[in-house]
């Protein structure tokens, strides 16, 4: 894999806040709702709405951000490429984790059943 660490470094810069709105548009425009974005996001982290909204209240960045957060023991379970990437290949543990939530989302807005996405069937 060719040396990430200005992609990791740029990553973990960045805010949620400033993320969080196009995750949101692209699972309504796909038909998916506010709340289960919500519901996918609180399974990878265990933040709820609450919490959520305090984060991007305070315009944290992903590192912040999932420093913090109480990452789902079988988020190892989400596989698959993602902007060109293999995410269960990912070195970086941060990049990873922006990586899970990406993918998450993409398969929220393909349709895919919840219990799938939160990988208990």
């Amino acid at each position: 894999m060719n040396d990430t660490s200005h992609h990791d470094e740029r990553i973990a810069k960045m805010t949620f806040a400033t993320v969080y709105p196009h995750y949101l548009a692209k699972v309504e425009k796909k038909g998916r709702t506010k709340e289960e974005l919500h519901q996918v996001i609180e399974w990878l982290t265990g933040y709820d709405e609450k919490k959520l909204q305090e984060l991007i209240a305070e315009k944290v960045t992903f590192e912040t951000f999932f420093q913090n957060a109480s990452i789902n023991p079988n988020a190892r379970l989400i596989t698959g490429a993602i902007c060109g990437y293999r995410v269960e290949e990912i070195e970086n543990k941060l990049t990873q984790q922006v990586r899970y939530l990406d993918k998450l989302v993409d398969e929220l807005t393909k349709g895919r059943k919840m219990e799938k996405i939160l990988r208990l069937a």
